[in-house]
């Protein structure tokens, strides 16, 4: 829907494909949809070994209808995994391409093959509103954007074809025929060689009339068919014929082998979506490792229209800096003896009701039926304590009037003066039962005093160098007082080794737990104008696991793969014993 942009940065500009590799996050573990190793690591401990190859699915369209007046759609493809029961669970979506009929998406689909398994694939095209130009595309309404079409597939019947590319028709709901979707499906690599790139750019054409170029660059991967398939595209920089841009991170998996043959296009960006090409240059990783040792650059030739000799232009690309190096995974850490230590927070506020009486969330029945905290205690409980390596438990309370007559907001839980810890998910409910018999719900809810407590002892770590990363897990029924108070904890807590999982109980308007969350891609911002490092709060609302839209596992362990690694990663910390990269 005209004007609308690419992802999550105005214009459409930003780049995709060739940032730094973030972990694969799982939306359907609960059906091998898509592989979250932390996930996978917690069922292969249990025995459970599913029999999958991870493939990534490459999408791309064409003739696709224009639902724009003024402009062309601007086109996502989502895909799902059609359940036995015949419910759509979403899988993945790819980014916004900005007025283009004939789209290549970048953003690839992971997906889980089973062999011994049907998986049936559903996509659907929607042309994006232009409301949603500045937001990720997972937080997208899908309900908001016109649709342009459905296909459908096997799995099976992609990883069979030649080429493992299928062309499917797009329909509507008469099944009147819309447009055309191809997929490409390959197995992902297990190697994890990453090539960091910086490109520039010197004397390229100006296309422009008024002004000078606005040029990016697109990266695409000659595959078996000689197709080009994009893989990365660097962000737009703006009114510039001698560009720099930033670094272009590429993968065993996207570049195939560092001899394949790599279409390397510069690009003049057009709000319309019409880009302008300014030149283009085909070389393998390995032709790019020369040029940036031997500082040499690479002319841009314009193709020929009469099929004669290509044009060689002044334009050229330079390597300014060539670095491969291996990118470890999640469970890389953990295996070399990185240690996850868990710290469990629980709501004694008041706005979750009178303890004696049955509506009440800490509710203690006589006939032994768990109430909601428990439950979370239990069901949160099994996979923490599982990644816990020593299952010790420092336990706090908050929100409640203790013995002295004070209302504290962060007590120990087991009610002892001095030492916090408590063993095992029995431990933390043996604690939680003792105190609800000794402590009185009061208020207000304040969460920055736990955060910051637990900062404290993941800043204690760091001082000693020790190999562990901190979880704080919050059980809250979610009415929250401190609110800026709580950002600016997590703003501060935000540079140290430590996530904050917040696990919400009960039926409450969870609105700002979900802007603790922060998936809207917007990171907090303390009251001081302070922007967070990184994102380390995860908030995960139990009633969404008990209506069975997700699973327990992959709820909680969703974004934790990301957040530690995007901590390892940017302070350069490699596993135990790896050599320094």
């Amino acid at each position: 829907m005209g004007n609308c942009l690419n992802g999550d940065v105005k214009g459409g500009k930003q780049a995709i494909g060739g940032v730094q590799q973030r972990p694969t996050s799982s939306t359907a573990v609960a059906n091998n949809a898509a592989l979250n190793d932390a996930v996978d690591f917690f069922f292969r401990s249990r025995g459970q070994y599913p029999l999958f190859s991870q493939i990534e699915l490459t999408l791309s369209a064409s003739n696709l209808i224009d639902c724009d007046i003024t402009s062309k759609s601007d086109p996502m493809a989502v895909m799902y995994l059609k359940k036995k029961d015949g419910k759509l669970e979403e899988i993945g979506r790819t980014e916004v391409i900005l007025n283009n009929l004939n789209p290549s998406w970048i953003e690839k689909i992971t997906v889980s093959f089973q062999f011994e398994v049907v998986q049936s694939l559903v996509f659907h095209v929607y042309d994006v509103d232009t409301r949603f130009h500045n937001v990720p595309v997972k937080t997208i309404t899908l309900k908001d954007q016109d649709f342009l079409g459905e296909a459908t597939c096997v799995l099976s019947e992609v990883m069979t074809r030649p080429n493992r590319t299928v062309t499917l028709s797009l329909t509507d709901n008469n099944n009147r025929h819309l447009g055309t979707l191809s997929v490409l499906a390959e197995e992902t690599a297990a190697s994890k060689t990453v090539a960091e790139i910086n490109f520039r750019c010197v004397n390229l054409d100006n296309k422009d009339l008024f002004s000078k170029s606005d040029p990016f660059l697109r990266i695409s991967r000659i595959v078996e068919s000689n197709a080009a398939v994009p893989i990365c595209r660097t962000e737009v920089v703006d009114n510039n014929l001698n560009p720099v841009w930033r670094p272009v991170c590429l993968t065993m998996q996207q570049f195939g082998s560092k001899d394949t043959p790599l279409v390397i296009e510069c690009f003049d960006f057009n709000t319309s979506g019409n880009h302008e090409l300014i030149g283009r240059t085909e070389k393998s990783v390995a032709e790019l490792e020369r040029l940036c040792h031997q500082k040499e650059a690479a002319n841009f030739v314009y193709p020929s229209l009469s099929h004669g000799r290509n044009k060689v232009l002044k334009g050229q690309l330079i390597v300014d800096r060539f670095v491969e190096k291996v990118q470890y995974s999640f469970l890389d850490y953990i295996s070399s003896g990185f240690e996850l230590n868990f710290m469990v927070a629980v709501d004694f506020t008041a706005s979750n009701g009178d303890p004696r009486t049955p509506s009440s969330l800490h509710y203690i029945d006589p006939s032994g039926r768990s109430n909601s905290y428990q439950q979370a205690i239990i069901e949160v409980g099994e996979v923490i304590q599982f990644y816990d390596s020593d299952k010790r438990f420092p336990a706090w309370g908050f929100g409640g009037r203790t013995s002295n007559g004070s209302v504290s907001h962060a007590f120990n839980l087991n009610g002892a003066p001095y030492g916090d810890e408590v063993v095992g998910v029995e431990g933390i409910m043996a604690a939680y039962a003792s105190a609800l018999r000794n402590v009185a719900l009061a208020g207000p809810t304040l969460f920055s005093h736990v955060v910051d407590k637990a900062a404290n002892i993941a800043s204690q770590s760091l001082s000693q160098n020790s190999p562990k990363y901190y979880v704080l897990l919050i059980i809250t029924d979610g009415v929250l007082t401190d609110m800026a108070g709580t950002v600016d904890a997590l703003v501060r807590a935000s540079d140290l080794p430590l996530s904050v999982l917040i696990v919400g109980v009960g039926n409450t308007d969870f609105k700002q737990m979900e802007m603790l969350d922060a998936d809207n891609g917007r990171r907090l911002e303390s009251s001081t104008g302070r922007i967070a490092t990184r994102d380390i709060v995860q908030f995960v609302p139990m009633k969404d696991i008990h209506s069975g839209q997700v699973s327990v596992v992959q709820a909680l362990l969703e974004e934790l793969p990301g957040q530690f690694l995007s901590y390892v990663r940017s302070r350069n910390i490699n596993p135990l014993g790896a050599p320094a990269i």
